[in-house]
Order: structure tokens, then C-alpha cells, then sequence
């Protein structure tokens, strides 16, 4: 007799469930996806968590300092474009009113930017459990470098904005008026009694 073959096996009892889990999570992450603000209110609620632990238990900096290393990349992921106009030769983005609209497509989409950012706090979270992850540092140095970090990337980012002629963030949806010149001209043709 098969003891691993059967269809009562704990093995597939698992199998059933952690398949049966993974869709439903997929589920909720699919249905939060339109929910823009409140996804990011969530998020403002997991920092939040995540600042009083770290607040309270007075540690886990190095664990802080390596969250705010990975958030400033995918900060950067998420203003950068797609394609790099510095690489890629060909069609780039449009530089003057008159050139065609072509939408800004980041290289780190904003679902799975706010996705990756909850995952990290998360995990961050959890790590603020074990005391082998609490390595004592001198915080304000860590804050400090931080900043200097943060302040020459995104000065870097900017200039590589100003320079290719790219905002990444978009208002609104982009409307065509037509040309104004045109509709001129059929105004003046139109006979009037």
C-alpha cells in the first residue's frame, strides 16, 4: 500500500491548503488594486506600527537603517522611466508640447511599489523580534548618513529629470482638444442666414 499516493495524504491535505491560501490572498491584493488611498492609509498604518515598536524596544536601528536603504531604491525605481533615454536610442519621451502623448511608464509600477514597501515593513517587523538583529549603533550617525544618501541620489534623480525633460507623475487623464486653428477655419465656412 502507497501511503504517499493517497488523496488523504497530510502532504496534499498541505498542498490544498497553501494553494487555496495563495489564491485568496491573490484575491484581496486584486480587489485592493483600485483602491488607491486606501492602500497608502494601510500603509501610513503598518509605518506607524513599525515606528512605535522600534520607538519603545529603543534598538533594531541597523534593521531601520537597511529599510531606509531599500525604500530609497525602489523610490528610485518608482521615478525612474521604463526606458532609460540615457541607453536606449529610439522614440523617447516627448520633450515639446507639439510631440505625441506618450504616458510616463515607470520602471516599478505604483502597486508594486506600495506592494514592495509593505512587504519590507513586514518583514522589518518581524525582525524587530529577534535580539539577534538588535546590533547596538550610534543612531544619529546612521540618520545622518541616511539623509546625505537620500539628498545626493534624489539630487542626481532631478538632475537626470531636468535634463531628459521627464516629470513622473501625470494628473488627470490627457485630453485631446483638436487644433484650435481648424476649428476656426469651419466656423468661417459655415453660412450664416
Amino acid at each position: 500500500m502507497n501511503v504517499g499516493a493517497g488523496e488523504d495524504s497530510p502532504a496534499n491535505a498541505v498542498s490544498q491548503w497553501t494553494h487555496t491560501a495563495s489564491r485568496r490572498y491573490q484575491h484581496l491584493l486584486d480587489k485592493s488594486t483600485p483602491h488607491v488611498l486606501r492602500r497608502w492609509i494601510g500603509f501610513a498604518a503598518i509605518v506607524f506600527i513599525y515606528a512605535l515598536r522600534v520607538y519603545f524596544v529603543q534598538g533594531f536601528y541597523i534593521i531601520t537603517y537597511g529599510l531606509g536603504i531599500y525604500i530609497l531604491q525602489l523610490l528610485l525605481a518608482f521615478l525612474s522611466p521604463q526606458v532609460d533615454p540615457e541607453i536606449h536610442d529610439g522614440p523617447g519621451l516627448p520633450t515639446r508640447g507639439s510631440d505625441e502623448f506618450r504616458p510616463f511608464v515607470r520602471r516599478l509600477p505604483e502597486f508594486k511599489f506600495w506592494y514592495s514597501l509593505i512587504k519590507a515593513f513586514c518583514i522589518a517587523f518581524v525582525l524587530t523580534f529577534f535580539s539577534a538583529f538588535d546590533v547596538p549603533v550610534f543612531w544619529p550617525i546612521l540618520l545622518f548618513y541616511w539623509i546625505v544618501l537620500f539628498i545626493s541620489t534624489m539630487k542626481r534623480q532631478i538632475m537626470h529629470m531636468i535634463k531628459y525633460r521627464y516629470v513622473p507623475f501625470t494628473f488627470g487623464k490627457q485630453r485631446y482638444t483638436g487644433k484650435k486653428a481648424a476649428a476656426n477655419d469651419d466656423a468661417d465656412t459655415v453660412v450664416r442666414p
